[in-house]
Formats: structure tokens, C-alpha cells, sequence
């Protein structure tokens, strides 16, 4: 008899009951998997060479167990195959995806460990190891497979209730039970049972599905500080802990410490750099730190790491444009040139890949043009221009981002007034949506580059510093300097007035005080009713209508 700790002995009939896919570029081995296979009493035993054929055949078979190989030659490799099996959701709950390899690069191991495979086996396989490993599997799954069913149904009380029952019934399982009976809740949003169930587990011991599990809960319930301390000693302790550097990066946003998320991350991409969703939130939350050359990079291991990938996207390849073109513009040196010739042979790739897409095509005609511009080739610029206002011509209504491009392009090229126009079309089809209008305020707050932006906003920090501590001289003075780089911009122009309207209230004689508070009020004339400033300058206008009566 089995006591509950020992493992069971693999049930010949079991194994003929499942479909197996193998997948392995080498025909040898693919035959060797097979006679393997059916030693152990398999028999319905497809084998493939490639990842193509292997999507191919999950999409229109039911498979129970695959066993990949992760190197599959050139293209991609098992890695890509499991992440699109589980995107598609062609795999389900029950079915088992075994990673077989010969490579043992951390690397590669923390790679595919993201995409969690139910087991690993080492090559080269014998038939007693694949009999063990395998068939232990087959019995968890044949064990727990009612629960599976239900969560592959989406049918979540049932499948809490037969976890919670199976507890005590299968104390083999109690581990895996636990863990799902967790995620269960999470994902109903019962924080409350959820944090008990992983507060049982932790109680026997320190388990780190069940810290992580914990801190999801705590950040789902606005726990930050609490989450943002457990997790970082769960990293700390188990620096191999992919998922935990994620949740950190996330709890560390949420408290609005941006730049200490993104050492998180580029500490997880140190220990594992595969991970495309991880370089892609790195590239984000650099570009929002203006961290552009972080950006830049991430960027491109994103786009990278996206050549064979399901998630691989059109927008990665205009992101890293984007960013090569700010550190580019006006960098006329030999790595500006550099940096600017990379940014066109990203539009060019991504063009090869999407092709017919007149929507990518208009992203890509702006961005040339910008960074043409940039490298002061304003006649190329100009004539890429043409085109683009030539294929302009045929649209009704332009979509957002493409319409974002063509916007900062006008800018670069110092069609200012154009450029509003477009953005006020904008408005008029996107405004209703407040993430789409805060992307169009921003344009026209900002509407110039990365590098005289940053000035800006510095002297405006330092301007509202000056400005708290009682020194208004020093606060007038910077931010003139700032509104001498972007002088509509709103914000800019009403803490002058502010500043202005304090040294009016120490002055005997303000009178030309008041009038430079008009002057700047109206730049500021076609400010939207729906921008973040317009209740601000409503009344500071206000205000200034009252002091001239």
C-alpha cells in the first residue's frame, strides 16, 4: 500500500488512455520518444520536427502530453511553442507539456522556467527515467483532473469546492491543491480567503508560491508598504524568484516610486533577460523616468526576444524607433548618425514584417521624417512629408497613434499651427476617452523634444521650489526660462502667473505686473475646456478680472 508520502508506481494502462505529441527536430530521437513511449503502453503518438506543425496539429487535436524539445534549430524554440499553447489556450488545465533539453545555460533554464513546464527532462532519456517522471505526472493528473475540468470551464465555486474537499482526501496533492485553491480566490477577488488559505500554507513553512501568493492579495487590497516589504525580502532570500521582481516593480508603482521599479526589473533581467513582457515593462517604465537609453535597449531586446514570438507586436518595433530617434535628434555626431540609421532599419524591418498596412505605413513616414529632421536632412524630411500628406488624403478619420506621429512630426518640422489643427481633429473623435485625451493634452503641452522637454520640466521643478520657499525673484526667473523653450505650455505660463500675482500683492506699484500676467493668459486662449489646467486658469482669469476693476 501507498502511504501518502510515497510515490506510486506508474499504471501501464494509464499511459494508453492519453495522446502524445513529441516534437524534436532530429528524426532519431523523434523515433527513439516513440518506441519509448509505447514500451510504457502509449499509443496514440503523433511526432513533428517543428514548432509550426506542432501549433498546427494542437489547434485541431486534443493533446494530453507533449514532450518538446527546447533547441528545434533555427526559428523557435520549445520555449515559443509553450508560450503559444497557452496564450491560444490549446493546451488545457490537464494536459502536460514536459520540456526536454540537452542545454543546461542559466540562461535558458530561467527562460523557460517563465513559461512554466510541468517537468524537465534532461537528455539523454532512458526508458526507466521517462517512465518515473512521466508517469507520476499521469497520476497527479488522472487525480485532480475533475478540478481542472471546472477551472477549464471557468466554473470557479465548483472548483473551490472540489479543491477544499480534496484537501484531507489527497493529501499527496495538498501542495498543488493549496497553491490552485489560492489562485481560485484570487481570481473571484476573495482577498479575505485567499490570504487565509496562503497564511495556512506559510504556517508549516516558508513556501514562496505562498508568499507571492499573499502579496498579490495584499497589493489587490491596497496594501502596498505591507506587499513592497514581503517582497522585497522574498528577492533578497530567493534571487532566482522571477515572479516576485515583477510584483515588486508593480507594488513599487503603485506607491509611485517609478524609478525604484525599474532597478527592480533591471535586476530580473540580469538574472533572466528572456522574458519579453519583462524587457517591454522595463522599456515603459524607463521612457516614463526619462531614462531613454535604458529605454532604447530594453526596446530592443523586446523586439528581439519578438522575432518567433505569439506576442510578438508592430508597436515594439515603433517604440524602439521612437526611442532612437530622441536620443538621435539634433545629434549630428557620428553616434547620432548611428542611432538615427538604426531607428530606419527598425521602421524598415517592421514594414517587412507587417506589410500592406497602410495604418503602420503612416507611422513609419512620420517617424522618418522626424528623424531625418533630426540629422538636419529637412529636404528629405519634407519630401517623406508630401507622402505622407498625400496618403492622408484618403483617410476620414485617423486613428490615434497615427495621429499622434503625424502631430509631432508637424511640430519637429515647425508646422506648429498644423500640427494644433490635427491634434483639435483628434479631440473631436478621441476626446470622450479620458487616456486618449491625457495622450493629446500632453502633445500639446510638450510639443517638442525629448531633450528640450526634460530642460523644461527641470526648470519648472525647480521653479515651483523656489516659488514654496518665498523666493519669488529666483522663481520669475526660472520659469522665463522655461517658457522660453516652450512658451504655450499651460502649466508653465500659470505658475508664472502665480508667481507674478504674489510679488503683485508686495508690490506698491504692479500695474505692469498685471499686464505681464495678461500677456501670459493669453497664450493660453484655446486652452479646452477639457484639459487638466483649464478650472486653474479659469480662475487665476478670474482673478486677474477682479484686480483690474
Amino acid at each position: 500500500m501507498n502511504t501518502p508520502d510515497s510515490t506510486p508506481a506508474p499504471d501501464p494502462s494509464a499511459f494508453g488512455k492519453l495522446t502524445y505529441l513529441v516534437v524534436d527536430d532530429f528524426e532519431n530521437f523523434r523515433i527513439s520518444m516513440r518506441h519509448m513511449l509505447r514500451s510504457c503502453g502509449a499509443n496514440n503518438i503523433e511526432l513533428v520536427a517543428h514548432a509550426r506543425a506542432a501549433i498546427q496539429y494542437c489547434t485541431y487535436n486534443h493533446v494530453d502530453v507533449v514532450l518538446c524539445d527546447y533547441n528545434l534549430g533555427d526559428g523557435r524554440n520549445g520555449q515559443h511553442i509553450l508560450e503559444e499553447l497557452r496564450h491560444k489556450k490549446l493546451l488545457k488545465r490537464s494536459s502536460l507539456f514536459l520540456m526536454v533539453t540537452s542545454e543546461t545555460s542559466r540562461e535558458m533554464v530561467m527562460g523557460a522556467r517563465e513559461y512554466q513546464p510541468d517537468a524537465y527532462l534532461a537528455k539523454p532519456i532512458n526508458r526507466a527515467m521517462l517512465e518515473k517522471r512521466l508517469g507520476s505526472l499521469i497520476n497527479q493528473r488522472n487525480a485532480l483532473l475533475a478540478i481542472n475540468r471546472e477551472i477549464d470551464r471557468q466554473n470557479y465555486p465548483e472548483a473551490i469546492s472540489l479543491c477544499t474537499a480534496a484537501i484531507t482526501r489527497l493529501p499527496r496533492y495538498r501542495t498543488w491543491l493549496m497553491k490552485t485553491l489560492g489562485e481560485l480566490y484570487l481570481q473571484l477577488g476573495d482577498l479575505t480567503h485567499a490570504i487565509r488559505v496562503y497564511d495556512e500554507a506559510l504556517a508549516q513553512r516558508e513556501l514562496s508560491w505562498a508568499r507571492l501568493g499573499r502579496n498579490k492579495a495584499l497589493l489587490a487590497n491596497h496594501r502596498y508598504a505591507e506587499a513592497v516589504e514581503s517582497l522585497q525580502r522574498m528577492i533578497d532570500s530567493h534571487p532566482d524568484y522571477m515572479e516576485a521582481y515583477d510584483l515588486l516593480a508593480e507594488g513599487l508603482e503603485r506607491q509611485h516610486h517609478a524609478s525604484k521599479a525599474q532597478t527592480i526589473l533591471e535586476q530580473a533581467i540580469n538574472q533572466s533577460p528572456n522574458a519579453l513582457h519583462r524587457q517591454k515593462h522595463l522599456a515603459e517604465l524607463a521612457e516614463s523616468n526619462q531614462d531613454m537609453e535604458t529605454a532604447a535597449e530594453a526596446w530592443r531586446q523586446t523586439v528581439r526576444l519578438g522575432a518567433h514570438s505569439i506576442h510578438n507586436s508592430a508597436s515594439h518595433y515603433l517604440s524602439l524607433s521612437r526611442a532612437l530617434y530622441d536620443l538621435s535628434d539634433d545629434n549630428t555626431s557620428t553616434e547620432g548618425e548611428k542611432l538615427a540609421n538604426e531607428a530606419l532599419s527598425v521602421l524598415e524591418s517592421m514594414v517587412k514584417r507587417y506589410p500592406d498596412n497602410e495604418i503602420l505605413e503612416l507611422h513609419s513616414k512620420a517617424i522618418q521624417c522626424r528623424i531625418h529632421a533630426g540629422q538636419g536632412h529637412f529636404d528629405k524630411a519634407h519630401s517623406i512629408l508630401e507622402s505622407v500628406q498625400a496618403m492622408l488624403n484618403n483617410v476620414d478619420v485617423l486613428e490615434l497613434e497615427a495621429g499622434l506621429d503625424y502631430a509631432r512630426t508637424l511640430y519637429r518640422l515647425d508646422l506648429a499651427k498644423e500640427a494644433r489643427v490635427t491634434l483639435g481633429k483628434l479631440t473631436e473623435h478621441y476626446g470622450e476617452d479620458p487616456a486618449s485625451a491625457r495622450k493629446i493634452e500632453s502633445l500639446l503641452d510638450e510639443p517638442v523634444s525629448f531633450r528640450i522637454k526634460i530642460k523644461a520640466r527641470r526648470f519648472n521643478r525647480e521653479g515651483i521650489a523656489a516659488f514654496e520657499s518665498g523666493n519669488l525673484t529666483e522663481a520669475e526667473a526660472i520659469f522665463s526660462k522655461a517658457l522660453e523653450i516652450i512658451p504655450t505650455h499651460p502649466a508653465l505660463n500659470l505658475n508664472q502667473i502665480q508667481v507674478l500675482l504674489k510679488q503683485y500683492n508686495n508690490s506698491t506699484n504692479g500695474k505692469g505686473l498685471l499686464e505681464r500676467c495678461q500677456q501670459h493668459l493669453k497664450r493660453l486662449d484655446d486652452l479646452p475646456e477639457h484639459h487638466a489646467q483649464y478650472r486653474r486658469y479659469l480662475a487665476l482669469k478670474r482673478k486677474l478680472e477682479a484686480l483690474k476693476l
